[in-house]
């Protein structure tokens, strides 16, 4: 009879424990989805104002003559060109940020219809996305 009562307790206590771990989801999905359009509106704002370089080639040049600012890099961008990339803005002091999306996604949100998987800026215009963005700490210091 012990089994009986436990039972549909322990369910009630799965579907509260399910409740509330909705509920913590949902919390930080806003709270990225914030924190992308945050991002996104920065680089924006970044597009009109600033000056920038798209693509691996033109990223690379920048950081070389130590002009870059900061680098954004895709989610989906190699392994290897990431840590090349990585490795070029060590050695210039640059900072780096790992985009949360793909590079459709930084395209779009560089106002393009193409696919961005590298950007380098190298004035921040109006935008303060130098100061604000988590891998952009090493560009201050």
């Amino acid at each position: 009879s012990n089994i009986n009562l436990s039972f549909p307790l322990f369910f009630s206590f799965l579907g509260c424990f399910q409740f509330f771990i909705v509920k913590i989801v949902k919390m930080v999905n806003k709270r990225s989805k914030k924190a992308v359009e945050n991002i996104n509106s920065r680089l924006a704002l970044v597009m009109k104002s600033g000056k920038y370089h798209l693509g691996l080639n033109a990223t690379l040049k920048t950081l070389r003559s130590g002009k870059s600012k900061l680098v954004i890099l895709a989610s989906n961008t190699p392994p290897l060109r990431k840590s090349e990339v990585e490795y070029y803005a060590m050695l210039a002091k640059t900072g780096v940020h790992h985009y949360t999306g793909n590079n459709t996604d930084l395209g779009t949100a560089c106002g393009k219809y193409f696919r961005v998987g590298c950007l380098s800026i190298t004035d921040p215009g109006d935008s303060d996305i130098i100061r604000t963005l988590p891998g952009a700490e090493a560009a201050q210091s």
